[in-house]
């Protein structure tokens, strides 16, 4: 989270969801608060920056295709560098719906087909 705006918006989501939670609506479901507690807002920000974390899979960061974008070919080689093949997530064009679990496998496959081949 290196971004103000990133720590803002999360505060503020803290603050809503402490809002609710102290609402008539769910006095009888709860006797106080637990966290994060009476923090100053430097403290705040520090409680978001130790305690959060994406949940997403990360991909795209060599993206495998022909365009000026590209890193990686179509075969799993760096552009521009011999004897090296990248063959994760990292490669995937675009940004996944769903799990990154069975195109990683795929990709995998896909490699040591190519290995095989290369031989």
């Amino acid at each position: 989270m290196a971004r103000d705006a990133d720590i803002n918006a999360m505060i503020a989501g803290i603050d809503l969801r402490r809002e609710l939670g102290a609402s008539d609506a769910f006095k009888d479901l709860h006797k106080s608060e637990v966290m994060p507690g009476n923090l100053s807002r430097s403290d705040m920000v520090k409680l978001v920056r130790q305690s959060t974390t994406t949940y997403c899979h990360p991909t795209r960061t060599c993206k495998m295709g022909i365009d000026d974008e590209s890193v990686v070919a179509p075969e799993l080689r760096v552009y521009g560098i011999e004897n090296i093949r990248i063959a994760d997530a990292s490669i995937m064009p675009n940004v996944t719906s769903g799990n990154t679990n069975a195109p990683s496998v795929m990709i995998g496959e896909k490699s040591a087909e190519l290995l095989q081949q290369a031989r």
